[in-house]
């Protein structure tokens, strides 16, 4: 299954690694001065730096295992794949650590796993064999979309059942994304949106937390809640965002991050601290490379030789842009707050390790795409 040679390597997409290396250095930097303490203790490593640390070691590696694997013969183990992690869904479910409400950790040995964030890699390679084998535009019926809408529901229920609302959201996303191809009349798009309203109400009333529907309720309100309480983050993340001006307040020297006035700003929130740290220029930077990596990965899925390679890529880059635009759009207040983390950005060494393994097959897609 592993094979690489010398005139793959000829191939290989050198500036698609920077890209990821770039972001990922953005992020450890972010990272370094969102865990650091008040004055007068001095500057030290977090743990979640270390933590950190430890899961991009693993996600380089597991980059490497991708680039090395030809990535075609992930067609015939997908069902595999796609089995197995919905019995880690099923297993977190059953044995799993409640953390925040959310029972989405599975502990094994001494580390703790989130099945959810790998559960998106089974649902790409499940969904690219299904559509490479059943070509999007030749699916005319709802019926059509029977099996693939299977695929899609069954890791998104077992996550919704963990309580995970946030990853739900985007593992949703990224399977609606493949239907974006689909070629159906006006009028069976018009059925699905009604079924896709008739879901929603019921996620609403079944699926939502209290506190997650205050947040909505007062994203739609707009700020009418609790200063303190359902709005506390939001208000802080755009004051946070604000401080920055142009240019930052320098590393290391923000005040609502030193001060850390701002919840889970290393992880939900860290682009807010980029904003007060570097200031619109630097975020506008930031936001300049995750535009670049998701063009190019859209490149590489125009062309691949193959369809499974193509709808590879594409779930790939959905994989990427939709946390993205959540948690840029939540940091800024033009989306209630939900819990998507910033991709290769945020604190969370399952969402980094996963997202290095499927920036991995990325890059082995773009190799071999001159082999056959």
């Amino acid at each position: 299954m592993i094979s690489i040679d010398r005139r793959s390597l000829q191939h290989f997409d050198w500036m698609l690694l920077a890209l990821i290396l770039l972001i990922v250095a953005v992020g450890l930097v972010n990272l370094f001065s969102t865990t650091q303490p008040l004055p007068p203790p001095a500057v030290g490593v977090a743990s979640e730096f270390k933590t950190q640390l430890a899961a991009l070691m693993l996600g380089l590696v597991g980059l490497v295992v991708m680039v090395a694997m030809d990535y075609r013969r992930l067609e015939r183990i997908a069902p595999f794949l796609y089995a197995l992690v919905l019995l880690a869904l099923a297993a977190t479910i059953a044995f799993g650590t409640e953390i925040r409400g959310n029972k989405s950790w599975l502990r094994i040995g001494p580390a703790s796993v989130q099945p959810a964030e790998f559960a998106k890699l089974g649902l790409i390679v499940m969904m690219a064999r299904y559509f490479h084998r059943h070509p999007p535009g030749e699916m005319r019926r709802l019926l059509d979309l029977f099996l693939p809408l299977l695929i899609l529901a069954v890791p998104v229920g077992l996550i919704i059942l963990q309580r995970d609302t946030g990853v739900a959201v985007l593992t949703l996303a990224i399977g609606a994304t493949y239907f974006l191809f689909v070629s159906l009349p006006w009028k069976t798009w018009a059925l699905i949106v009604a079924l896709a309203v008739a879901g929603a109400v019921g996620a609403w009333n079944v699926a939502l937390k209290p506190y997650q529907r205050e947040r909505v309720l007062s994203f739609v309100n707009a700020g009418s809640g609790d200063s303190l309480g359902t709005d506390y983050q939001a208000i802080q993340s755009r004051i946070t965002v604000g401080s920055g001006g142009l240019t930052g307040q320098g590393w290391l020297e923000g005040p609502q991050n030193r001060g850390q006035f701002l919840p889970t700003q290393h992880s939900d929130f860290a682009f807010s601290v980029i904003a007060e740290e570097w200031g619109f220029a630097g975020s506008a930077t930031v936001l300049g490379l995750y535009a670049v990596l998701l063009l190019w990965g859209l490149a590489i899925a125009a062309n691949s030789k193959d369809g499974f390679g193509a709808m590879l890529a594409i779930g790939v880059v959905s994989m990427l842009l939709w946390p993205a635009l959540i948690n840029i759009a939540m940091v800024l207040g033009l989306a209630p707050v939900i819990g998507v983390p910033l991709p290769l950005i945020s604190y969370g060494g399952s969402q980094m390790l996963a997202n290095l393994v499927g920036l991995g097959l990325l890059l082995s897609v773009s190799m071999r795409r001159y082999m056959f």
